[in-house]
């Protein structure tokens, strides 16, 4: 690894350090393709055995699991209890499911660091798991209604009375909602009016796709994405890499029509992240734990910070916002970071983040601040890739960043990495 320069710690007093020991994640993958027969707990347990099998770390040293997911299994609603039983941890150990949209695994971290900061626990397994390939499909509201009722009829006449108000419109099926609960708007059609705001063209959008599509081919080639484990998928073949990176060309994603607002909209389905089946896990521990135990962690866990919004003329705004204030937080600037890694929901988003965040107007107001924190260095971003190339199983993507994040600063010797993502609800 490149030698690290040194700058000043962030350790603050009469607190514990908290750190991540490893982490990793198996192959993301389209929707539909090798993990199409499994449940979400089937991917969620391949990570913690990944991670097991990684760290050595001894399953009953865990004192708590934190898997966050999105679209939930009705079978097991509590993913992490079910993952972790599955993958041999104790029974002792206590393990419970967040979800807060895409920042879902992020909000599991963060559980974790509290949990340790707080000097509840001292080893904390934090993960996320999303399979798009499986969503639970409900009967209408009419229907569910009926059914339930003749649970409870107890007469042949009751029964009767209820079929005859059955009509054939209460078989039709209820999917998991794509919209905001609060705006009925899809997040696409959402970053299509969000790109229009900030003049960002349909070429810049498909130059950013390529850009993130190419860094990502180039890091798996090289073999930098150290993070992914290969998973045996039971019945199939064994998984070794993420399938969704395509590099393509300018020409050929031009041909694409809009995906959502038709005809002239600049989003499209080669500029938006796919939908994608993954889970990913990672080790958290208090310092003098890790060090006692004799691992080398890989990074500090230092500050975090959330933000809600406008859901929707700013939903997917909450990198713009979130930077400046964690950066406060850390009492570092923009030109501190060495390595950011932002979740990339869709090109327009990220580059009407990067244009909100080198607006001193937009600073002034809608953000309440004097001056713009400034946009990254695109030498320093998403380096390896992102969730458009990568892939976004929406409740695993925030410890895959965490880990791209850490595993550039012990490559390329920097010190300091910020992350960052967007999630439904403004937040």
């Amino acid at each position: 690894a490149a030698q690290t320069k040194s700058k000043k710690t962030l350790a603050k007093p009469n607190m514990r350090n908290i750190v991540v020991v490893d982490g990793v994640r198996i192959p993301f993958l389209q929707s539909g393709t090798s993990y199409k027969d499994l449940m979400p707990h089937d991917l969620a347990r391949a990570a913690l055995s990944g991670l097991l099998h990684r760290t050595n770390v001894p399953k009953d040293v865990v004192d708590y699991i934190i898997f966050g997911t999105v679209i939930q299994e009705v079978k097991t609603s509590n993913v992490a209890r079910e993952a972790a039983l599955g993958a041999g941890f104790s029974d002792k150990t206590p393990a419970h499911t967040v979800t807060m949209a895409c920042i879902s695994a992020n909000q599991a971290m963060t559980t974790g660091i509290g949990l340790i900061a707080s000097g509840q626990s001292d080893v904390i397994v934090a993960g996320g798991v999303e399979l798009m390939s499986d969503v639970p499909i409900r009967h209408s509201r009419k229907m569910r209604k009926m059914m339930l009722e003749l649970n409870k009829a107890k007469t042949l006449g009751q029964r009767l009375s209820l079929f005859s108000k059955f009509r054939l419109n209460f078989l039709a099926p209820e999917l998991p909602a794509v919209a905001e609960f609060s705006t009925s708007e899809t997040m696409g059609h959402s970053a299509d009016r969000l790109a229009a705001a900030f003049a960002v063209s349909r070429q810049d959008q498909d130059e950013y796709a390529l850009s993130s599509h190419s860094l990502a081919k180039k890091a798996q080639d090289e073999g930098l994405l150290s993070d992914v484990v290969p998973f045996k998928v039971p019945g199939k073949d064994t998984v070794t890499k993420d399938n969704g990176i395509r590099p393509s060309s300018l020409e050929q994603m031009a041909k694409l029509k809009p995906a959502f607002i038709k005809p002239y909209g600049t989003v499209t389905a080669a500029n938006s992240s796919f939908l994608t089946d993954g889970a990913s896990a990672m080790l958290i521990m208090a310092e003098e734990k890790a060090l006692a135990m004799g691992y080398k962690p890989k990074a500090y866990l230092r500050d975090f910070v959330y933000v809600s919004q406008d859901p929707k003329d700013q939903l997917l705004l909450g990198p713009t916002y979130a930077t400046p204030k964690v950066l406060e937080k850390a009492g570092l600037t923009m030109n501190d970071i060495d390595a950011f890694e932002f979740h990339e929901a869709f090109s327009g988003q990220i580059l009407a983040n990067f244009k909100a965040m080198d607006s001193d107007w937009f600073a002034q107001n809608y953000m309440g601040r004097k001056t713009k924190v400034g946009s990254p260095p695109l030498e320093k971003f998403n380096n390896w890739g992102g969730s458009l190339s990568l892939g976004h199983p929406f409740g695993a993507t925030g410890c895959w960043l965490v880990m791209a994040a850490a595993n550039r600063l012990r490559k390329e010797g920097g010190q300091y990495g910020l992350v960052a993502a967007c999630a439904a609800g403004g937040q």
